[in-house]
């Protein structure tokens, strides 16, 4: 543990620096470069709550990647599975009207369901035909694209709007706000939790993990290895789903063009710093977000553009991935020589 925080703070360390030096470099001044990014997530309540609620969908899509990798399926198909989960609570939200302690309930379920259903199928051509759901899950992401934007387009279009996008849902299905802070970030530490639970403290978390690190094993110990392959599948498809519908409803509440953003693929991009971990998931996600939401006040007050943020999260991902093995190897030496000193003591 004290070894991947040493990995993940050096990563993170070595990216800021390199980030300086391109600024140097490019006539920029790095410190009131990083100052006015960090002041824009973290400076204010406003902006530390704005930061939260954009950290909702990265860190459930990381946690979806996360369980998925951790426990055997390839699953990359978060950013369908987003969609379809956002494209089922919207249309729930036109067309049921209830009160809001069943209206939110209901349409969080419908999300759900909506990314359930899409990971399920490729799971079902996994046991059905044996198809790879690494190339499934793929596909099916540009099929929920192509669906969603026609959906939005022709039968749930808003024929009072210039561009494709369905009317906003009903009221009661709004994500209450406590003046700046949104509750759907008290929806996703809820399901971390839930999460975080099953993976570690329950026997089918621990099926799951076995079955990810060695298949055999998990077989030959008596693990049901199609069942829990369906279940995960299941399980993270929910979660993608789940974070599209939590867009939804906690603003703009309704179905926009260009919804899914890039959510989806920096949750998996997050899995992967994070190692699978569901812990380092959630901190991952949150300094993602914290670069994310402060890139807009960066660009305006330093005028470096927003997209130097992307060039910082990819050498993160480099430097934290890349130098994992080698830095795990360097610290085992260590630990090594050391306790090899105080026995010649």
């Amino acid at each position: 543990m004290k070894s991947k925080l040493i990995n993940g703070l050096l990563g993170i360390f070595i990216a800021l620096m390199l980030g300086a030096i391109v600024m140097v470099l490019q006539g920029y001044a790095p410190f009131e470069t990083y100052a006015a990014l960090f002041n824009y997530s973290l400076g204010s309540f406003f902006t530390f709550t704005t930061m939260l609620q954009n950290s909702v969908p990265l860190i459930l899509t990381g946690l979806s990647a996360s369980l998925a990798f951790a426990s055997g399926p390839v699953n990359l198909g978060q950013p369908g599975q987003f969609l379809m989960g956002a494209l089922l609570a919207t249309i729930g939200g036109l067309y049921l009207d209830l009160p809001p302690v069943l209206m939110i309930p209901v349409l969080i379920l419908l999300a759900m369901l909506g990314g359930a259903l899409w990971s399920g199928l490729a799971g079902l051509m996994r046991l059905w035909f044996k198809m790879d759901e690494f190339i499934t899950t793929l596909m099916l992401n540009m099929i929920a694209d192509y669906f969603t934007y026609w959906a939005i387009s022709y039968p749930f279009f808003d024929t009072a709007a210039y561009s494709p996008m369905t009317p906003a849902i009903h009221t009661s299905g709004w994500l209450p706000e406590w003046g700046d802070f949104n509750t759907s970030v008290i929806v996703m530490v809820l399901v971390f939790m839930v999460v975080w639970f099953i993976s570690s403290k329950t026997v089918a978390g621990y099926e799951w993990r076995i079955s990810g690190q060695n298949s055999i094993f998990a077989r030959l110990g008596g693990c049901q290895i199609d069942k829990n392959y369906m279940k995960v599948m299941l399980l993270t498809g929910a979660l993608a789903g789940l974070a599209g519908g939590l867009v939804v409803m906690a603003g703009p509440h309704r179905f926009l063009k260009g919804l899914g953003a890039n959510y989806a693929w920096d949750g998996i991009m997050i899995a992967m710093v994070a190692n699978n971990g569901i812990v380092a998931t959630l901190l991952y996600g949150l300094f993602f977000s914290v670069l994310q939401t402060g890139a807009i006040g960066m660009e305006l007050i330093t005028a470096v553009p927003r997209e130097f943020i992307m060039v910082i999260q990819a050498v993160i991902v480099l430097v934290i991935v890349a130098g994992r093995g080698y830095f795990t190897i360097l610290m085992n030496k260590l630990a090594v020589r050391r306790k090899a000193r105080e026995e010649l003591k």
